[in-house]
């Protein structure tokens, strides 16, 4: 690994800290789960130039369910065969990579959160979204796009690759990049905090790195970490798939219902333009993603996680770990037994059991009820 992108040793000793508040939030918007509208790079110049749609994310996501709606589905659900989590809640869509993450923090919870709704937005949350849009804002300058159907955000999304590959290469650093593909045969999606590429420029392969914030100086638990390695994994297996052209464009266009040869709205193909590109349907823009995936080097094996404290963004510790494809595979398998309906959902484990000091549904879960041994 370079030396340059060593981390430093720390000149004090920090605490660990069971869970904080800002991890906690950060939980709670993975467990969110909502897909996420396409964001288009815009910057002063052509390559760092992304969109964000205006009309995507309503359209794609579905309504949150209230209680009344929930037990209406549960008391159906007694008189015929119950549909997976996958089939109810992401039909039609891939999963998110904060999906499968917030699966591994708890099944439950994230079975109650499909079934009832995400918790409230808390301070802590909004402190950690407002320095991921803060971090983005340094390499992208965003631009509004309003667009007119599914296929035209599918546009903006690769556009969105497209863009942010070009300034990974160019200028050897991009954030927020969207990526796609299939992992044990289900289509997830993710979106990479940062991808750059090594100051060695020997080195072709560029780090994938996720940066998590703290409210407090204190360290994250195993079980904190554990999870964000298992995010940084997932982002590696997806950008390593498109590098490797394991993209296939039928069962792509098949499982989301589009229509390659949807022509683009005006405005979608003026913005398009103005970054260089000449498209007129969703199969062009589909042309030039895979033009740029067969550009890509795979990723490191070494992936790097940082820890910054909210107050003033100093760096509380960051470290490289290597990619362990027997034990993400393992994880990733677990976790779609959960979500394919193979498997009712699990309670956290004994030694974790402090996780649901800190749930929202604590009051209903029968975990809590289960008397301490």
């Amino acid at each position: 690994m370079d030396d340059a992108l060593s981390p430093a040793p720390l000149p004090i000793s920090i605490p660990i800290e069971i869970v904080s508040e800002e991890e906690m939030a950060f939980l709670e918007a993975a467990l969110a789960a909502a897909l996420p509208c396409a964001l288009s790079p815009s910057s002063s110049s052509p390559r760092g130039r992304r969109a964000a749609s205006s009309l995507s994310r309503c359209a794609a996501a579905p309504p949150p369910h209230s209680s009344s709606a929930a037990d209406i589905e549960d008391s159906l659900a007694t008189s015929a065969p119950r549909r997976s989590l996958l089939h109810r809640f992401r039909s039609k869509r891939a999963l998110m990579v904060t999906d499968v993450t917030a699966a591994e923090w708890c099944e439950k919870q994230m079975e109650f959160v499909l079934l009832h709704g995400k918790p409230r937005r808390t301070k802590a949350m909004k402190a950690g979204s407002d320095r991921h849009a803060q971090l983005e804002n340094e390499v992208i300058e965003k631009v509004d796009i309003v667009i007119k159907s599914v296929e035209e955000s599918w546009a903006v999304k690769f556009m969105n690759f497209i863009i942010g590959a070009n300034q990974l290469l160019f200028e050897g650093l991009t954030r927020e990049l969207p990526v796609i593909g299939v992992v044990e045969g289900t289509w997830m999606i993710g979106v990479i905090d940062e991808i750059r590429l090594p100051l060695d420029k020997a080195i072709p392969n560029p780090i994938i790195v996720d940066t998590k914030t703290r409210h407090k100086a204190t360290l994250p638990s195993e079980a904190q970490k554990r999870n964000a390695r298992l995010q940084l994994m997932c982002y590696k297996y997806l950008w390593d798939s498109l590098t490797a052209e394991q993209f296939s464009t039928y069962d792509f266009f098949s499982y989301f219902n589009l229509n390659p040869q949807y022509n683009l709205s005006g405005i979608v193909k003026e913005y398009i333009s103005s970054l260089g590109f000449h498209v007129k349907t969703l199969e062009d823009v589909f042309t030039y993603f895979r033009e740029t995936c067969c550009l890509l080097p795979p990723s490191q094996e070494q992936l790097l996680l940082r820890y910054e404290l909210q107050s003033d963004n100093s760096l509380l510790e960051e470290y490289f770990f290597s990619y362990d494809p027997i034990w993400f595979k393992d994880q990733v398998q677990e976790c779609l037994k959960f979500w394919l309906g193979e498997r009712e959902a699990k309670f956290v484990s004994e030694d974790e059991k402090w996780k649901c000091h800190f749930c929202k549904f604590t009051s209903t879960c029968p975990m809590t009820a289960i008397p301490e041994k």
